[in-house]
């Protein structure tokens, strides 16, 4: 327990040594090390404590001396002023924000399942009501409710969407946290939680690798601000993430389903049309998929829309304002495309305020085994509703079995997606088609020529089963066509692999 003061309205040097590390931990990104640092130290326990452990530990600290404040009279910020004043504010809204965290996750689950309509939140009242007794204005009350809110939708949206413990996808999740609070929560907090629209964010990407994913945390983490009449945000963020694939449409439509259009602009344009740009909402984000696809007549007219804030539909004359935010993804190389003329320098200068990589998924698994894992139990309790241990032991034996050694999961996330499907269907990954990256049918050069003699007898039915296993996709095929067993099969066709990797490197 940390020293009382003897002046009224005044911390003790413990206490604001204490709250400091309180308030620091409140502002720091929940992704990264500093953060586990300072709940090491707010607790009080050892560096080996995990993370889920320390913040617990921390937050329960923090609760025990807030009610010590409390019992004291002392958690009151009217008493305080300068330093002082900003330090008890945040033990104030660290303990608030903890305290009502599980409400704010039933909040999000509750708000994901009812879609646009949005849904009330009666415990909110409560709380504005309690940060006003321990001395906040009431503006203030409501944008720490509001803040809080945010706060937990991006943790929850970057956390659960993007899953796995490499080092490219911590930096990831890191990234993400970042383009939604900027690096500095203190400014963010004090000047740019409304301004953020002026950000425009570039996804880049292989295909299937989850740009979509990285674009829906950061379009749902949006400031979104408290109906206190009605009692519930102003937007459900269900409605205000709006995606559109431009890959989908003809040249002739991309305008259209942009930017709108009205009755008689063009043939067969019978009633007025409200595209994405009109639907978005002063707190919502659109993302642009496959950006890389559209002409340089379309760049330019979204290139005025980001310079400008401005769009005119189809057909019409008269300018709307656009205030939400532009995410873009492409699954292409951006310099390429801009030294090929496809990309324009000025579109791509006004896109990139931030510049974010989604890995591929062979770069993941490479960096941490546990990726693949991690990913197979998030696909899992998709499609079934709830965590399932048994059904990812299932899928990941079948990829131990039909797969051969370092995979390269040419699809990425979406492979694997679907990879869960078929196994839940067929219990195999492979069809009556086979899809693998090296099915070409023929002995990989180096190993000896079968011409010249040059193969041994080991190499020449391990050169075979690997050929095979080429073709045909399965361990239980070759073993069927070479009267050995799988086992055997299996050994010989990763013997292989392993030396053409060698040879290769």
């Amino acid at each position: 327990m940390l020293k009382r003061s003897t002046r009224e309205g005044e911390l003790t040097p413990e206490e604001r040594e204490f709250y400091t590390l309180v308030g620091r931990a409140s502002r720091v990104n929940p992704f990264g090390g500093e953060r586990i640092d300072l709940d090491r130290k707010i607790a009080g326990v050892p560096e080996s404590t995990s993370p889920s452990r320390a913040v617990e530990a921390a937050v329960k600290r923090v609760e025990a001396e807030a009610v010590r404040m409390e019992k004291e009279g002392r958690l009151e910020l009217r008493l305080y002023k300068g330093e002082d004043h900003k330090l008890v504010s945040g033990v104030i809204t660290f303990v608030f924000f903890y305290r009502y965290r599980k409400e704010f996750d039933r909040l999000i689950k509750a708000q994901s399942r009812a879609g646009e309509h949005q849904i009330r939140a009666s415990f909110l009242k409560e709380a504005i009501s309690g940060l006003e007794t321990a001395g906040l204005e009431r503006e203030e009350a409501i944008r720490t409710v509001e803040g809080c809110y945010q706060l937990r939708r991006a943790y929850h949206f970057i956390h659960f969407s993007l899953v796995g413990p490499s080092a490219s996808m911590i930096a990831l999740r890191y990234r993400l946290w970042n383009n939604v609070f900027t690096h500095d929560m203190e400014l963010y907090s004090d000047i740019l939680w409304n301004r953020m629209e002026d950000f425009s964010t570039l996804i880049l990407g292989e295909t299937g690798t989850g740009k979509g994913s990285a674009a829906a945390a950061i379009g749902r983490s949006a400031y979104t601000p408290y109906d206190r009449k009605r009692g519930c945000f102003k937007e459900s963020f269900t409605r205000s993430f709006l995606s559109i694939n431009l890959s989908r449409f003809p040249e002739a439509l991309i305008e259209s389903e942009l930017f709108g259009h009205r009755k008689g602009s063009f043939t067969g344009a019978i009633d007025d049309y409200q595209g994405v740009f009109s639907r978005c909402s002063p707190w919502g984000a659109i993302f642009l998929d496959e950006i890389g696809e559209v002409s340089t007549q379309v760049q330019i007219k979204l290139l005025q829309v980001l310079q400008e804030r401005v769009f005119s539909p189809v057909g019409s004359h008269n300018e709307v304002r656009f205030k939400g935010r532009v995410i873009a993804a492409t699954n292409k190389p951006v310099e390429q495309l801009r030294t090929e003329g496809k990309f324009r320098d000025d579109f791509y200068y006004r896109l990139c305020s931030d510049v974010i990589t989604v890995p591929p998924l062979r770069q993941r698994i490479e960096e941490d085994k546990r990726e693949l894992v991690a990913l197979v139990e998030l696909l899992v309790a998709r499609l079934v509703g709830k965590r399932s241990d048994k059904l990812t032991d299932m899928v990941l034996d079948v990829i131990e079995t039909d797969l051969p050694k370092g995979y390269p999961w040419p699809g990425n996330v979406r492979e694997l997606e679907q990879c869960v499907r078929r196994v839940f269907l067929n219990r195999s990954y492979y069809g009556d088609e086979v899809q693998t990256t090296r099915h070409t049918g023929q002995i990989p050069e180096g190993f000896g020529d079968l011409a010249r003699g040059e193969l041994s007898a080991h190499e020449l039915v391990t050169a075979y089963c690997h050929m095979l296993y080429q073709k045909y996709g399965k361990f239980e095929e070759v073993a069927r066509r070479t009267n050995l067993d799988r086992r055997t099969v299996k050994k010989y066709v990763v013997e292989w692999q392993e030396r053409v990797d060698g040879e290769e490197e």
